[in-house]
């Protein structure tokens, strides 16, 4: 009998229509665990033809229901304090528990090689830091209560290289300071739910190659971005997959308010 470490848990993941987070979204539910999908938009994954074709069920809530395991879905905007708390509490109503949350809803604007740090558009800017810094304080803020009265739960904030290191000549300024800010929220959010039993940590994911990034990664050269990394070749969605595993099931029972970037090297300190 094949083993499913996450067997009846209940998890939620945001931005999951497509892309990383569609690929948790289907790692939690091939765990066992019933997944309530979030996204802004649960279609979005036609706007990418390589999302698109990945695609085997309607929406990423269909694949989920294909693995034997429970699932809804809800377009929201986790810029939203009231409709965080509003998609938590259906996750309630439905599983009667919340062991999982990933926040992976979030996302940049503009090129790779643009917004640089003395010269940002602050409307740009203050959007990217509610997409990302706030919606994931949002999610979490929405889903500790919960987690708190049943004293258990592992929450996984998702950061990116760009929070942990500045690019060379200071662009996509907006984007890494969000993301920085992730990191900063997850390690406090971390010491004060650690004595309800509840793990906090962070992925940081490089270059990885989803439907969305593969554009840019085009545009900027695919070549150069391999040689920058110790493997030499773009990360996948499974690669990050692999780490959400380990963050959300037993095996990181005493790992708590640390960051662990999946970049293939690129990052070398």
């Amino acid at each position: 009998m094949e083993h499913k470490p996450l067997k009846d848990k209940a998890a939620v993941v945001t931005g999951a229509a497509r892309g990383l987070g569609r690929g948790y979204a289907l790692r939690l539910a091939d765990l066992g665990a019933h997944v309530v999908v979030a996204d802004l938009d649960l279609h979005s994954f036609t706007d990418f033809e390589m999302e698109k074709n990945q695609m085997t069920g309607e929406t990423v809530v269909e694949e989920v229901r294909q693995r034997g395991v429970r699932s809804s879905g809800y377009e929201i905007d986790v810029t939203d304090a009231k409709a965080c708390t509003a998609l938590m509490e259906k996750a309630m109503d439905e599983f009667g528990r919340i062991d999982i949350v990933i926040c992976n809803a979030g996302g940049g604007a503009g090129g790779l090689t643009e917004s640089f740090a003395s010269r940002l558009d602050m409307v740009q800017t203050r959007r990217i830091m509610e997409r990302n810094l706030y919606g994931t304080i949002h999610t979490c803020m929405s889903a500790s209560p919960f987690m708190k009265q049943q004293k258990s739960g592992k929450i996984v904030t998702v950061s990116s290289i760009a929070g942990l290191q500045g690019n060379v000549d200071g662009s996509y300024a907006h984007y890494g300071a969000a993301k920085a800010g992730i990191v900063g929220y997850t390690r406090y959010l971390a010491q004060e739910l650690g004595p309800y039993g509840i793990q906090v940590n962070c992925i940081a994911p490089g270059y990885i190659a989803t439907g969305r990034l593969n554009v840019q990664f085009e545009k900027i050269g695919k070549e150069k971005l391999e040689s920058d990394t110790a493997l030499k070749r773009l990360g996948t969605v499974e690669d990050c997959a692999n780490v959400i595993q380990f963050l959300t099931t037993g095996l990181s029972d005493y790992v708590t308010g640390q960051v662990i970037p999946v970049c293939g090297g690129l990052i070398r300190g």
